[in-house]
C-alpha cells in the first residue's frame, strides 16, 4: 500500500486484478480556480437548461448516468436525441450515455481535439473526465462564460496488480488561456476592450437606469413601448432595476437568451455585466437592415 493512499476512500480501493480507477487529490479539489471551474460549469448549464426546471448541484453525482448531458446537448444543439427517456439500469444508462457522446463527438471530432472522456469513466462519475467534456462542450458552444484560465489538478491513479494496490499521481490540465479555449473574437468582444480601453466605455453607464434598453427592444423589433410599463425618468433604485429587468423581458420575448448579467449588475454601473448585454443585442440584430 503507498502512504499515498491514505486519502483514498474505501470504495476506491475494491478494484479487481490489474483494474485501474483515477480521482482527483483532495489538495487540488480545494484550489480556489478548480473550484471557480466548477461552479462556473455548474452556473452555465442551470441557466442553459433553466427552461428545463433541471437543477444541477454536484458534477458527477447529476450528470453520470447522461440524463442531463442529453439535456444539455439537445439545448444547446438544438437537436433531438433518439434515447430513452429515464433509464435506470446501469445497461440503459450506459447505452444513453453511448448515445449522447456519440453525438458529441460528431461535433467535435472535425476540429481535432482530444477527447478525454469516456462513457466508463463518464458513468464511473469519474469528475476529471466530466469536467474535460463541459470544458470542451463550452468551448465549441462558446458558451457565455469566462472559464479560469491554467486550471490544473493532481489526480491519483490507483492500480491492482498481484493483489496489491500502487498509486502513482499525474498533472491534468483542465483549462489554458481564454485565447486558445474560447478564440480570439470573443477575447476581442470583452476582455480587451475593457483591459485596455476602460475610460471609453463610460458610455454604457447610460444604459444603467434601463430607459435607453427598453426603447432600444422597442426600436429593434419594431414596436413601441407604452410609457405605463416603465420609468420614463426613474429616481430611484428598485425603478431602475425594474426598467432593466422589464428589457430583459422584452429580449426573452425577442428571442434572445436570459443575459448572463444581473439587473442590479448593470444598474450598479458593472461595465462587464452591461457589455455582455448589449454585445447580445449587437449578435442577434447586427444583420437586420
Amino acid at each position: 500500500m503507498s502512504p499515498a493512499l491514505a486519502d483514498v476512500h474505501p470504495e476506491d480501493t475494491q478494484l479487481e486484478e490489474n483494474e485501474e480507477r483515477t480521482m482527483i487529490d483532495p489538495t487540488s479539489k480545494e484550489d480556489p480556480k478548480f473550484k471557480e471551474l466548477v461552479k462556473v460549469l455548474l452556473d452555465w448549464i442551470n441557466d442553459v437548461l433553466v427552461e428545463e426546471r433541471i437543477i444541477v448541484k454536484q458534477l458527477e453525482e447529476d450528470l453520470y448516468d447522461g440524463q442531463v448531458l442529453q439535456k444539455l446537448l439537445e439545448k444547446l444543439a438544438g437537436c433531438k436525441l433518439n434515447v430513452a427517456e429515464v433509464t435506470q439500469s446501469e445497461i440503459g444508462q450506459k447505452q444513453k450515455l453511448q448515445t449522447v457522446l456519440e453525438a458529441v463527438h460528431d461535433l467535435l471530432r472535425p476540429r481535432g481535439w482530444a477527447l478525454r472522456w469516456s462513457v466508463d469513466s463518464i458513468h464511473g462519475k469519474n469528475l476529471v473526465a466530466i469536467l474535460h467534456l463541459l470544458v470542451s462542450l463550452a468551448m465549441h458552444f462558446r458558451a457565455p462564460i469566462r472559464l479560469p484560465e491554467h486550471v490544473t489538478v493532481q489526480v491519483v491513479v490507483v492500480r491492482k496488480r498481484e493483489g496489491l494496490l500502487h498509486s502513482s499521481h499525474i498533472s491534468e490540465e483542465l483549462t489554458t488561456t481564454t485565447e486558445m479555449m474560447m478564440g480570439r473574437f470573443e477575447r476581442d468582444a470583452f476582455d480587451t476592450l475593457f483591459d485596455h480601453a476602460p475610460d471609453k466605455l463610460s458610455v454604457v453607464k447610460k444604459f444603467a437606469d434601463g430607459v435607453y434598453l427598453v426603447l432600444l427592444m422597442g426600436l429593434l423589433e419594431d414596436y413601441f413601448v407604452p410609457l405605463h410599463h416603465f420609468y420614463l425618468t426613474p429616481e430611484s433604485f428598485d425603478q431602475k432595476v425594474h426598467n432593466v429587468s422589464f428589457a430583459f423581458e422584452l429580449m426573452l420575448d425577442g428571442g434572445l437568451k436570459k443575459p448572463k448579467a444581473h439587473p442590479e449588475d448593470v444598474v450598479n454601473l458593472d461595465l462587464k455585466s452591461t457589455l455582455r448585454v448589449l454585445y447580445n443585442l449587437f449578435t442577434k440584430y447586427k444583420n437586420v437592415e
